[in-house]
């Protein structure tokens, strides 16, 4: 398990790297962030004077070199915009982000595997149908085009559900709903076609020729036989619903690492933008790790 385990650190490490770099020289394409600090009318002392206190008068792979040195000890500098550690601007973000996420992801995966797993049951019934029509629906339609139908068409005709802000929970609908959608239609999808194969395997059929009540022999005997598949897709649903957060944050001014890491582009706040990639980066490889385990743990096999 520990080698395992090592080798799946390993290579998120490696990946890890590899992002940083490739953002840190991307993030500098996009300008120099002089002009948007300083007045037209700057003087050019001032503006070395700029350049000398952010570190930008260096040459760009003596930037690198600093950035990585410091980054080996978690220093990510400070915010250019907010003139403080960009990392603590960022985990105050992520916070939101993350609550978002798990909110979202934990109805998603309970409607998705008990739906799911009903309509394999039925397969083929009315339910199954009208289970399979939606999700296929959700799982089509991108996010930003549902958040700005959901606008246009709920948040103006009732008027207690707001368009942006945390608030009260009335704020947390819209977020929440829109995020929902598509990936419990996909989530919803493989746990069907996965329970459909368990379903016909011989002890699930032993199971109910001995009179097994239907609940057990959907949720006990053949749910963890199914759900493989369904924790790949988890995952990567988990993983996708925080890049997805950006365009979803950014539209209902949900004040989440997504709308910081848009805001901080705009305001080639580089340090920030780094930080956040960095921290996502990693929270992702986490959730990555997590379901290595959790293979690890309903199949053995793997471990080997």
């Amino acid at each position: 398990m520990r080698a395992f385990l090592g080798k799946r650190a390993l290579a998120s490490l490696i990946s890890l790297l590899g992002l940083i770099i490739l953002v840190f020289f991307l993030s500098r394409l996009t300008g120099d962030p002089t002009s948007l600090y300083l007045p037209l009318d700057a003087s050019l002392e001032a503006r070395e004077n700029f350049r000398e206190i952010n570190g930008l008068n260096d040459p760009l792979l003596v930037q690198f070199g600093r950035y990585m040195a410091d980054l080996a000890v978690l220093d990510f500098g400070d915010s250019i915009r907010r003139s403080e550690p960009a990392l603590d601007v960022v985990l105050r973000a992520f916070v939101w982000t993350l609550q978002l996420a798990a909110i979202t992801m934990t109805l998603v995966t309970v409607a998705a595997i008990v739906i799911g797993s009903l309509a394999a049951f039925h397969v083929g019934g009315l339910f199954d149908r009208i289970a399979t029509f939606f999700s296929l629906i959700g799982a089509s339609a991108p996010d930003f085009w549902i958040a700005i139908v959901a606008i246009v068409t709920i948040s103006l005709n009732v008027a207690f559900i707001p368009t942006s802000g945390t608030g009260t929970v009335w704020h947390w609908i819209l977020p929440v709903g829109v995020l929902f959608i598509r990936p419990f239609g996909l989530i919803l999808q493989v746990v069907r076609s996965s329970m459909i194969t368990t379903l016909g395997a011989a002890y699930v059929k032993t199971a109910r020729a001995k009179g097994v009540k239907n609940k057990s022999v959907i949720f006990v005997h053949a749910l963890r036989n199914a759900l493989l598949p369904v924790i790949t897709v988890i995952g990567d649903q988990a993983a996708a619903l925080l890049n997805g957060a950006v365009v979803v944050e950014t539209i209902f001014g949900f004040p989440g690492v997504g709308k910081l890491m848009i805001d901080s582009i705009l305001q080639r706040d580089f340090t920030v933008v780094l930080a956040a990639i960095f921290v996502t980066a990693i929270a992702i490889f986490v959730m990555n790790l997590i379901i290595d385990i959790l293979y690890a743990v309903l199949d053995p096999r793997i471990r080997y």
